[in-house]
């Protein structure tokens, strides 16, 4: 079987395509990536045949406000995007059986995969973006978007009428193909059997009319680096810290303070992560400590709380690893997963994305009562570890 697996977006739309491409390589299959450049030295690094799409991303996860784009800017790069992943994804699938998009956002494998008669498979990572009345779509506030704001179905109809904007160009280049014009682009795009991977504890999904929906469980890479001698050093000095960090998403205006001062309120050391929005420490006091890239797998287990962006990702990884949580979500399924991480009794769901030392305290505060951490810890052992090897399986 080879295998192309296909996505656009930041860590948190490629870290699960490139656990199920370690998966499949393990067992013997053909498999390729294509993702946005950034990614290239990682999947490279396993082995695996990497086709670049698109403009690196880092540069986005800069902190502070960024005025939405005007029409023309956005149909400028919706046109670009489409056509860039149209040139990728038709090269990288040269020779394959199947194609798997990973994420929302990949236009063209549909229609390349039609093309060239072979499968194709849409995954989404987390159940809001599969269309459903038991939840809404997601929650794109720089699009005006707030969250609850109208009933599902409202919502829903709204969320398809976004897609349209994708449809000009993808029925351009279907054209060009000789393919039929799409109407419905979500619904193109998703399939009427797509894959749900995500955890069925943490992100169940609700059968729904109109979907046949495989959940595979999430996708995960299994991380054994070692902790870096500076990180094993802060963690042996003293009580099991805070970890702070917005991973790969753009991050508010003096968030690094807000963070220290709530973990230095309650008595509490920090860890704060860098990530793409460059996080940096207020000073150099010795009870903080600035990390790079890290093994989250590792940490998380050895960590007071973990306040994030609620990313899938790291929720789920916080999740597994059984530390209570303070999720300050921004876009799209951090949202739903900050209910969720709430619902679960796991943590905490931070009201509003801008937070505060004084709001961040009060989260923290309520994260790191002891029948959080308990029930942190019972939810810990549902979580499963083997949604690649399901996902491959299916494959082959």
């Amino acid at each position: 079987m080879r295998v192309l697996l296909s996505t656009i977006g930041s860590r948190g739309d490629v870290q699960p395509v490139v656990a199920l491409a370690a998966r499949l390589k393990a067992l013997g299959q053909e498999v390729r990536v294509c993702a946005p450049p950034d990614f290239r030295d990682q999947v490279e690094g396993l082995g695996v045949p990497f086709f670049p799409v698109g403009p690196e991303l880092r540069s986005t996860g800069k902190t502070g406000m960024v005025a939405p784009p005007t029409p023309e800017q956005r149909r400028q790069l919706i046109e670009t995007t489409v056509a860039d992943q149209f040139t990728a994804i038709t090269a990288a699938a040269e020779g394959c059986d199947v194609i798997v998009a990973g994420g929302y956002l990949v236009i063209a494998g549909r229609t390349v995969a039609e093309k060239m008669g072979i499968g194709y498979m849409m995954a989404a990572y987390c159940p809001v973006f599969l269309p459903s009345p038991h939840h809404a779509p997601p929650v794109f506030p720089m699009l005006g978007d707030e969250p609850g704001s109208a009933d599902n179905t409202t919502l829903w109809e709204r969320d398809q009428h976004r897609y349209a904007i994708f449809r000009d160009p993808l029925n351009a280049h279907r054209e060009a193909l000789g393919l039929a014009p799409v109407t419905d682009v979500r619904s193109h795009l998703f399939t009427d059997k797509p894959w749900l991977a995500a955890d069925p504890v943490l992100a169940p999904w609700l059968p729904a009319d109109g979907l046949e929906v495989t959940q595979t469980g999430a996708w995960i890479l299994p991380d054994e680096r070692p902790l870096s001698a500076e990180i094993e050093a802060f963690l042996e000095a003293g009580e099991p810290p805070v970890y702070f960090g917005f991973g790969s998403i753009r991050a508010p205006e003096d968030l690094s303070r807000a963070m220290i001062e709530s973990a230095r309120a309650l008595g509490r050391r920090a860890i704060v992560l860098r990530g793409w929005a460059d996080l940096s420490l207020p000073d150099d006091a010795p009870d903080c400590l600035s990390i790079g890239e890290v093994n989250q797998q590792a940490l998380f287990q050895r960590v007071a709380a973990v306040v994030h962006h609620g990313g899938a990702g790291t929720t789920t990884t916080a999740t597994r690893a059984g530390a209570p949580q303070v999720v300050i979500p921004q876009h799209s399924d951090q949202f739903y997963l900050a209910d969720r991480v709430y619902s679960l009794g796991i943590g905490v769901a931070h009201a509003g994305s801008a937070p505060t030392a004084a709001s961040l305290t009060e989260a923290l505060t309520r994260a790191l009562e002891p029948e959080v951490a308990a029930n942190a810890k019972l939810v810990a052992d549902g979580v499963r570890t083997d949604g690649t090897d399901v996902a491959a399986r299916l494959l082959t």
